[in-house]
């Protein structure tokens, strides 16, 4: 297949300092391309190349096979752009912002001579920003009265309005919250499956991770990497960030990784305004590569301390598991059957031989306590491993796991699944089991909940977010995770360390309608969320 976009050999330089060199790559059709780098790797001196706002020094650009000469239209050849900072002209209204350069009218062919239809506009404009989620008072109102993030998604509608068969991202996300990102990571995948390519510049990992199939590092300018998402892990792209690569020795591991990417962007900041001073200094190449060696030797430290506890961690936690997946099946195979036979002998006793009123009272009610201490063994080896989660799936357990968790507390629960699940690798179907049953277990421990709505749901095709919501008493207002601890409490801290070890995000909140809701986005293997998508 020929690619639709190839970049060759491109290069930019500002005066003396060179921001691209010698960047070459290509994106076919329908294929989500991410790009990433840190702070001063040209990152974003790229897309401006790409959506024909800077000529480069040298180096070519074909689109669809044709070569391409600045300064061009991005828009007039299908190139859809979305950039970091909304491009809008504020004293115009969201509806003439939508349709700036593209307006509905006829005869289409006069271009910006056409007579203007602002009735189709103002019903097409409303229409993309319902499908995007966007609350405006009216599509009249001037874009300059908009919040940051409501004029970002005004440019993200104005990319709808017309075809394209490429769109550029650059980084949007920063003005964007959860809900709005995760829109974008949905209009994203919508326009892989049609067949539209995406070149997708950010540097939040999870979500390169979640949509992309590859992934193009730059490191000071260069072209360090390209990626197949589904076989390179965070660590390793985290050190092709860094320019710590050493073959002889493991990528990091992350153990908080939000924690770990505000640390980084810091200290990317202060490299990268270390390297422009440097330009002055004659001693530059002596104090860049101190602070590299510096800045290295801080990570390694840092990895090791991670390393070992993520490896203890996971050995402590698979330990565990394998200690109850023993005990539960000791539990059913020998104990749950030896007072079944004690319960059928006495049922033999009972029936077969004469006995008298008394003793048939006696051997009736011990065999009813035997019924109920079955009963109650087979809940606790449904606790200690779910049977059937080995041959039927999270799925099934999870079914079966609230509706004896709602019978026994009185609770009402609410259980969506996502109808693309499928099987997850053994660790993650246990873990997300775990979140499960330990936020259920919180709920009737301290929320005096009614109702709880559990929701399992792709948010793409390598991220599951599972959510957990209850109309309870809701968080305190002072409510501190890294507390719980102290006072005993371990249910939430052990669903975020099993969070941190499957690379996931945890989130939990108070709602301000009451109770909580509990958000855990836990990333795996690709899975086909569409399968009937073409």
């Amino acid at each position: 297949m020929e690619p639709l976009l190839r970049v060759v050999n491109l290069s930019k330089s500002f005066g003396t300092l060179p921001v691209i060199q010698q960047v070459s790559f290509e994106v076919q059709p329908g294929e989500v391309v991410g790009l990433t780098g840190s702070i001063g790797s040209g990152k974003s001196v790229l897309v401006m190349l790409l959506a024909g706002l800077y000529e480069p020094n040298e180096g070519d650009i074909h689109f669809a096979n044709k070569r391409l000469g600045w300064p061009f239209a991005a828009q007039s050849l299908g190139i859809g752009v979305i950039h970091q900072r909304p491009t809008l002209a504020d004293q115009m209204d969201v509806v003439s912002n939508i349709f700036l350069g593209n307006e509905i009218g006829w005869p289409a062919r006069l271009g910006w001579l056409k007579i203007l239809n602002p009735h189709r506009m103002y019903q097409e404009a409303n229409r993309i920003l319902a499908q995007l989620g966007v609350p405006v008072n009216s599509v009249h109102e001037k874009v300059s009265n908009l919040s940051g993030e409501l004029r970002q998604m005004i440019a993200i509608a104005r990319v709808l309005t017309y075809p394209s068969s490429m769109v550029i991202v650059d980084e949007p996300t920063v003005l964007l919250s959860y809900s709005y990102q995760q829109t974008l990571l949905g209009l994203i995948q919508n326009w892989r499956q049609q067949g539209v390519a995406v070149l997708f510049s950010s540097n939040d990992l999870n979500h390169l991770f979640a949509v992309t199939d590859r992934i193009i590092i730059l490191h000071q300018g260069r072209k360090v990497a390209d990626l197949r998402t589904d076989e390179t892990t965070r660590e390793a792209v985290v050190s092709l960030l860094l320019g710590t690569v050493d073959p002889q020795k493991p990528a990091p591991a992350i153990w908080d990784f939000d924690s770990y990417e505000r640390i980084r962007e810091h200290a990317e900041k202060l490299r990268y305004h270390q390297m422009l001073l440097g330009k002055h200094l004659t001693t530059e190449a002596t104090l860049d590569r101190q602070l590299t060696e510096q800045l290295a030797e801080q990570v390694q430290t840092l990895d090791q301390a991670n390393l070992a506890l993520l490896e203890a961690q996971r050995r402590l936690l698979s330990e565990r598991e394998q200690e109850r997946k023993h005990l539960a099946r000791e539990l059913h195979d020998q104990v749950i059957q030896d007072l079944l036979s004690i319960n059928y002998e006495l049922e033999g006793m009972e029936t077969e031989q004469a006995v008298s009123p008394a003793l048939a009272n006696d051997l009736s009610a011990a065999r009813q306590g035997i019924r109920e201490l079955v009963d109650n063994l087979r809940r606790i080896c449904a606790n200690l491993r779910p049977l059937t989660i080995d041959s039927l799936g999270l799925g099934a357990a999870l079914q079966s796991h609230t509706r004896d968790w709602s019978a026994r507390t009185g609770v009402k629960v609410n259980l969506n699944l996502d109808a693309n699940l499928g099987r997850l690798p053994e660790a993650t179907e246990l873990s997300i089991f775990r979140i499960v049953q330990e936020g259920l277990n919180n709920v009737w421990r301290h929320a005096q909940a009614s109702c709880v709505h559990i929701n399992l749901q792709h948010t793409s095709p390598r991220t599951l977010m599972v959510s957990l919501r209850d109309d309870g008493l809701g968080l305190s207002e002072d409510f501190d995770l890294t507390a719980l601890t102290t006072n005993g409490h371990y249910g939430l801290v052990g669903i975020s360390e099993r969070v941190a070890l499957l690379g996931g995000r945890f989130r939990l909140q108070r709602l301000p309608e009451g109770g909580s809701l509990l958000l855990v986005e836990i990333p795996h293997p690709r899975v086909d969320v569409n399968p009937d998508a073409t």
